[in-house]
């Protein structure tokens, strides 16, 4: 047969097909199939509605395709005894690649499921399976893997062909994006276990998606038969070249895994780092997220976490202490100012009664006595601002109302006569 009509032997068949009366049997059986796969796949939607779980959400997706690969086998062994099914067969592939495409973009968004360069690999992804259906179906597959093998290149001893290259890059990403889906499936369970800490949860996602991927991607290289004995050079001097380069990001990766190992800060820690302070909201490989009261992030190298000090104001329990000061005039009742700045602390619902607020005497100013209130708090994530001000404000107005003056500084000027 030559290659011509060997690539266009089922559409010969098909336009043969069409000429018999009996072909309406095979178009009415493809109907019914489809026809009732996608009433399954409706009913299965709606007893297992997407975002209930990961296996819900697969089966949802998968529903239509894989139930029309079963009723069109069931239909193509009924009909084949009785006449031809090369429509059958044609749409059994067809609903395969469909399974395949939806099988692999619900893995990449389960795997990152921030990610907004799906939409275009979705595409990319049918585009190739697609296309790589086309030359099977026309039987141009074979030839097409013939020339790929025809270009062949060295790596040391090794033989490598583009068919291979080809193939294993397709093996590798299938294989890794399987690797992603199985540590987003364990980076759930860890993340519903509330007995095991915050910060051993994440290293445990961590090193699950490491070691799976490097397990996935040694995998399908040796399913490929590709020697990775042959390539211990290049990656050996690959390995050199990246830690001289990489050796930032690679203390800031050590430094990540360092910091959520011995727990010394915590996510929903306040610290302080030089003159940057706010909530730890991020923990991640490279760097940490501070968050400011006043809605300022703060991006911090894991390395300058481990290498320099850090306040952590929360780190055995969330109380802090917060301080006030005013002056007041030097005839002023002291003891009467001070129950006033403490009360005005213990009124506020923010402020903790144990240990309790108290005032103090710290300086005798030229123009006024300073007196400084200082009192707890158990929420400082809450912010600290805030109520310093509206302490502030309570002082202000008990002052005010018991006659109490905050003077302004005064200079007394003496002018000599005679000079």
């Amino acid at each position: 047969m030559s290659e011509k009509s060997q690539a266009l032997r089922l559409i010969n068949n098909l336009l043969a097909d069409i000429r018999e009366p009996d072909f309406i049997w095979q178009v009415a059986a493809l109907i019914v199939c489809i026809g009732t796969a996608l009433l399954i796949a409706r009913w299965w939607r709606s007893r297992h509605a997407e975002g209930s779980g990961r296996l819900n959400d697969a089966s949802a997706r998968l529903a239509f395709p894989l139930t029309g690969m079963v009723l069109t086998g069931i239909a193509i062994t009924v009909l084949e005894n009785f006449q031809h099914t090369h429509l059958l067969k044609l749409a059994m592939p067809l609903l395969g690649s469909m399974a395949l495409v939806r099988g692999v973009i619900f893995v990449l968004r389960q795997a990152f499921p921030k990610a907004t360069w799906l939409t275009a690999w979705e595409r990319i992804i049918a585009t190739l399976v697609w296309g790589w259906l086309a030359l099977y179906i026309t039987d141009l597959a074979p030839y097409v893997i013939d020339a790929m093998e025809r270009v062949q290149f060295h790596i040391g001893k090794q033989h490598i062909d583009l068919w291979t290259v080809l193939r294993g890059i397709v093996t590798v990403f299938l294989t890794v994006v399987f690797a992603l889906w199985i540590a987003g499936v364990v980076e759930a369970r860890l993340m519903r276990i509330q007995t095991l800490d915050a910060n051993l949860r994440i290293v445990g996602v961590r090193v699950a998606k490491a070691v799976l991927t490097v397990v996935a991607i040694l995998a399908s290289l040796a399913l490929v038969g590709i020697d990775m004995t042959a390539l211990s050079v290049f990656t050996g001097a690959l390995g050199v070249g990246l830690g001289f380069g990489l050796q930032k990001i690679a203390s800031n990766y050590v430094s990540g895994f360092i910091i959520l190992l011995d727990r010394s800060i915590r996510i929903g820690n306040i610290v302080q780092v030089g003159s940057d302070v706010g909530e730890v909201t991020q923990i991640t490989t490279r760097y940490t997220v501070l968050r400011h009261p006043g809605g300022t992030e703060f991006i911090v190298p894991n390395e300058t976490l481990i290498g320099t000090t850090v306040q952590n104001q929360t780190y055995s329990n969330s109380q802090i202490r917060l301080a006030t000061s005013v002056g007041v005039a030097y005839d002023s009742d002291l003891e009467l100012a001070g129950r006033l700045m403490v009360e005005a602390a213990k009124a506020h619902p923010r402020v903790l009664a144990e240990p309790a607020p108290k005032f103090f005497l710290t300086q005798f100013a030229d123009s006024a006595i300073s007196l400084e209130l200082g009192f707890w708090i158990g929420d400082p994530e809450e912010g600290k601002g805030n109520i310093v001000s509206d302490i502030n404000f309570a002082i202000w107005r008990a002052f005010k109302e018991n006659g109490i003056s905050i003077p302004f500084p005064q200079r007394e000027v003496r002018v000599l006569s005679g000079i």
